[in-house]
């Protein structure tokens, strides 16, 4: 399945749109009946994980793994099931890094409005791009990246910002909350809390254990933010003959988890997990957010363009990995 939808990016850019849609159609069709009730149509190859260090996975909800390798959080079971996931349809996020205007408004030609990306300055010089912004008025960037502190404002100068996934401390989202409140927009901006599944040090986000908090911070103390959704990358690499991705099981628990404690209904919960190399295992077991980058545009030439947000020395090492798995 990755080689061909592989082939289809050198295809086209529509060519790819069109077999990637079908192939969420065809996750979302393989959830359990119920949770696929609303699709509508809207709109791999693993890398190895040997050579990477993991520590023991953070304090997380008290877990229970079944034999089918599914990871409830502190809630029964049968809670937990993926019989109850909630009705919605998933959103593809079609990430453009490295790859220039022309190639988004090719995309957004072909139906596609929902853009992400993964650098602040590339997504500032993107997004103000006067082609883009004159060929494409209903386009939606979020921005996915871990974002430093020092780029906050720089990033609510974004034309058509619609969605931050990587809230990641209390201190980031009352800097972003502050900011948008100066930006004088009329709607709130939608966030996601990243959260750290793996355990890895490579990763960004946040321990599990200091997520409730994180979301209580957001809808008491940052009223210019919407809190929408949990985000997580997860490890790469994952064997699906082993059962479904751990990863994304805990985040499935900790949204268990959130609605339980603060009373929020799971279908106003989003969950932001699944890349190119596992979309659709991601769909089938709840992700309403995808983010797809070189199956619909082909392989990215870092070599030609790397606009990091920091310096090289500081980014965490496998960076190059997450983001050529987008």
């Amino acid at each position: 399945m990755w080689r061909a939808v592989s082939m289809s990016a050198e295809m086209g850019v529509g060519f790819a749109l069109r077999a990637v849609n079908e192939r969420v159609q065809q996750a979302v069709t393989r959830r359990p009946r119920g949770s696929a009730a609303l699709a509508d149509g809207r709109g791999a190859r693993p890398e190895p994980t040997g050579c990477r260090r993991r520590r023991p996975r953070p304090e997380q909800p008290k877990e229970a793994r079944s034999a089918g390798g599914h990871v409830c959080g502190s809630v029964s079971a049968s809670r937990c099931s993926v019989n109850e996931l909630p009705a919605i349809q998933p959103r593809l996020v079609a990430v453009s890094k490295t790859k220039p205007a022309d190639m988004v408004i090719e995309a957004y030609s072909h139906g596609q409005r929902t853009f992400g990306e993964n650098y602040v300055q590339e997504l500032l010089e993107k997004a103000s791009n006067p082609k883009i912004l004159s060929s494409c008025p209903e386009i939606k960037w979020h921005f996915i990246g871990h974002l430093q502190k020092q780029n906050v404002n720089k990033l609510m100068a974004v034309p058509n910002l619609f969605m931050l996934e990587t809230v990641d401390s209390v201190k980031l989202a009352d800097k972003v909350n502050s900011a948008w409140q100066k930006k004088g927009s009329p709607e709130r901006l939608k966030v996601m809390v990243q959260i750290n599944t793996s355990g890895e040090e490579s990763k960004h986000g946040l321990p599990p254990a200091e997520m409730v908090a994180m979301v209580e911070h957001i809808n008491a103390k940052c009223p210019s933010l919407e809190f929408v959704g949990l985000m997580t990358i997860g490890s790469l690499g994952h064997d699906l003959s082993q059962g479904p991705n751990p990863d994304f099981q805990v985040l499935l628990a900790l949204r268990e988890e959130l609605c339980g404690k603060l009373s929020i209904p799971a279908d106003q919960v989003e969950l932001s997990m699944g890349m190119s190399v596992d979309f659709q295992h991601a769909i089938e077991v709840g992700s309403t957010n995808v983010r797809i980058g070189s199956t619909i545009f082909g392989e990215r030439d870092y070599s030609k363009k790397a606009a990091p947000d920091k310096p090289a020395a500081e980014l965490k090492a496998p960076a190059a990995e997450v983001a050529r798995a987008h």
